[in-house]
């Protein structure tokens, strides 16, 4: 099968979470015999830096530089529109114009969107090959994740505004997502939370779990570059991500302070690009260090005594906890933050949804290395068993094989693929 991806950024480098699973993906399908094209955006700069990355798995790679959306674009949007505000936070003229373009040239098996943004162009798609199946891949249930936020956030004084944003965007993005899955052929869900909401939204629609993976083998490695202490308490995220923020906030505030008070050599080590202004006070505060981007991630996991997922709102599933699970470390997470994955408290981490619970169960594992070690290993061999992509990537082949015999048995007609060409941007 020839399949084509639209991407908002490159599959590679897999530096984070729609990157990671874009690329765990696209290889698996590669690995599987099919055809790989991707339409993403991206500078020649960053294309040329991945090149010969991408020609591994991808058979045909075309670029569109960035779009740019002001702030004033966005208010106008939220004040004079009724459309939600990732509708049109990646749309561009010249990237519907080069898909336009891809799709008249060459017929597709199957066309994938990745992610919610990236649904926008479905209609361009419709228009162009009318009958080629054409399937979301859901980062998270957006709508959803906007409801989750909300309703976070609504007893907040201080973050009525944000609160009220995410109201406004949770009303518009049930409308929209309910229009993108009744448009295309089938969704893909990363957990069955997820998979239910969308049920809720379309009673009936097409809709299969695809969790999210990683290769436990990069994270199993060990790692010892790094030397945070003896009770190092690591988070790890993109800081610009609102859950995350709120995540680190909460946990600086209402936890870490209650743990130095037992443990008073504690360190609390915030790992992620794009670190929100709201932390910065957090920078002079005593044991807490920001680390802003960093090349890797696994150092850090490695050195991380106890690995902590505070977080309070979200949907989808946390591939920073997969992460952590396969580099053997002790997890202490709130239900919220272990959503959608298949895991037992106090066998492959320690769940806690209170700042009293929280604290509680990070100074016991700071006191007993046994205890930390032994749930450190059944995490790994869980993540290994049910969440590396040789597990996952098979449920995505699946979909499309039930799509192809589907269209088979239909009589509508196939394209074959041809041979391979080289990777390209000829835009």
């Amino acid at each position: 099968m020839r399949v084509l991806y639209l991407t908002a950024e490159l599959p590679e480098p897999a530096h984070a979470g729609g990157t990671l699973r874009t690329n765990g993906l696209l290889r698996a399908v590669h690995a599987a015999g099919h055809e790989v094209h991707v339409l993403s955006f991206a500078t020649h700069e960053r294309f040329n830096a991945q090149r010969s990355a991408l020609a591994e798995f991808c058979a045909r790679v075309e670029i569109v530089p960035p779009p740019f959306r002001s702030r004033a674009d966005r208010l106008r949007d939220l004040l004079f529109s009724d459309r939600a505000d990732m509708q049109r936070r990646y749309y561009s003229p010249h990237y519907a114009q080069a898909l336009t373009h891809m799709l008249e040239q060459t017929p597709y098996n199957l066309v994938q969107m990745e992610s919610l943004e990236m649904t926008i162009y479905a209609p361009v798609v419709r228009r162009v090959q009318p009958g080629t199946p054409l399937i979301y891949d859901s980062f998270n249930a957006e709508f959803d994740l906007q409801r989750s936020i909300w309703q976070a956030e609504k007893r907040q004084l201080s973050r009525l505004p944000g609160a009220l944003y995410s109201f406004v965007q949770w009303r518009r993005l049930t409308r929209y997502e309910r229009q993108v899955i009744h448009t295309v052929t089938h969704t893909i869900a990363v957990s069955q939370a997820d998979a239910a909401a969308f049920q809720r939204l379309v009673p009936g629609c097409a809709v299969t779990v695809v969790p999210n993976g990683i290769d436990t083998r990069r994270y199993a490695r060990e790692d010892t570059t790094l030397d945070l202490g003896p009770a190092a308490l690591v988070f790890t995220g993109s800081m610009d991500y609102r859950p995350n923020v709120d995540a680190v906030l909460w946990f600086a505030e209402h936890v870490f302070e209650r743990v130095r008070e037992h443990v008073p050599e504690a360190k609390f080590f915030v790992v992620g690009n794009r670190p929100h202004h709201r932390l910065n006070a957090l920078r002079n505060r005593a044991g807490v260090q920001i680390t802003g981007w960093v090349p890797d991630v696994n150092p850090f996991l490695h050195a991380a005594t106890v690995y902590v997922a505070p977080l309070r709102m979200g949907s989808g599933t946390r591939l920073k906890l997969l992460q952590a699970m396969a580099a053997r470390r002790a997890i202490v997470s709130t239900s919220t933050g272990a959503q959608g994955l298949d895991v037992q408290d106090r066998v492959h981490l320690r769940l806690a949804d209170t700042a009293e619970t929280f604290t509680a169960a990070i100074i016991e594992l700071l006191q007993r290395p046994a205890e930390r070690a032994a749930l450190g290993e059944r995490a790994a061999e869980h993540v290994a068993r049910c969440y590396d992509w040789s597990v996952i990537a098979p449920r995505l082949l699946a979909v499309y094989e039930s799509i192809w015999q589907s269209a088979r048995f239909s009589g509508k007609e196939q394209p074959h693929a041809p041979q391979p060409t080289p990777a390209s941007d000829q835009r």
